[in-house]
């Protein structure tokens, strides 16, 4: 493993240029020559524009807005348990978790980037079966899925797109790919799209039919990226910086 290599690949997922199958592992394989190859195509483009090639990587991870820090996960909110995966959601609900939201969910994320513990353990969704009591998270699809939500979007519409009175924001956003980094160390989850999505990812990624869910298909502080697919890539980005 080469470090300096591997400080470069680091700054490459920061800025959104994806290594989905080796990360920032400190070598130099077709995987980061063309994350580095991509990056200069848009060094390029910014310096060229009529001339640059164009890529199919996913937007640049978004830099914090507001300055807090990172919080961290109580070790008793993390017994041990197996997990394949993690499905991030939004509650539909209040900028606040309610009692409701908190029976669904392991970990949720209220508008200010504060942690609120679910009432099911983590470990009642391990593998190999759920147990009694489990955080029914997201239609079959919770044995071995840990389901973290942020907290908002009531009354929320698809199409024209509506934010509704209770966003999401940029904190809860950031500080969902805290939350993510932290359970995927904890219980050696690698990033994937596989194992890390929103919960509009899982019948497309998994193959698990849902029942229309879009959450996260929008981001209302940023309307520039749309799409689950493309919302999920920047997501995954943001958390394999942090690993």
């Amino acid at each position: 493993m080469n470090p300096s290599l591997q400080k470069t690949q680091k700054r490459l997922l920061m800025l959104g240029f994806w290594l989905p199958k080796y990360g920032a592992d400190g070598d130099y394989g077709d995987e980061a020559d063309d994350a580095f190859n991509a990056a200069l195509d848009q060094l390029e483009k910014l310096r060229s524009p009529a001339d640059a090639p164009t890529t199919s990587m996913p937007p640049p991870v978004p830099t914090t807005t507001v300055d807090i820090k990172d919080r961290v996960i109580p070790a008793t909110w993390m017994p041990d348990a197996k997990f394949i995966g993690i499905v991030f959601h939004w509650t539909a609900g209040q900028n606040k978790a309610s009692d409701l939201d908190r029976s669904h969910y392991h970990l949720l994320i209220e508008s200010d980037g504060k942690h609120v513990r679910g009432v099911p353990s983590i470990d009642l969704n391990s593998l190999p079966k759920a147990k009694a009591g489990y955080a029914a998270h997201t239609l079959n699809c919770n044995t071995g899925f840990i389901g973290v939500s942020l907290c908002g979007m009531a009354g929320a519409v698809e199409s024209p797109f509506r934010a509704g009175k209770q966003p999401i924001t940029r904190v809860q956003w950031d500080e969902l790919a805290n939350v993510l980094a932290q359970l995927c160390k904890r219980y050696g989850i690698k990033v994937s799209r596989k194992t890390v999505l929103s919960h509009a990812e899982v019948q497309t990624n998994l193959g698990i039919k849902q029942k229309g869910k879009w959450d996260i298909a929008r981001l209302p502080f940023d309307t520039s990226i749309q799409g689950a697919a493309a919302i999920g890539d920047q997501m995954r980005a943001m958390v394999q910086s942090k690993l």
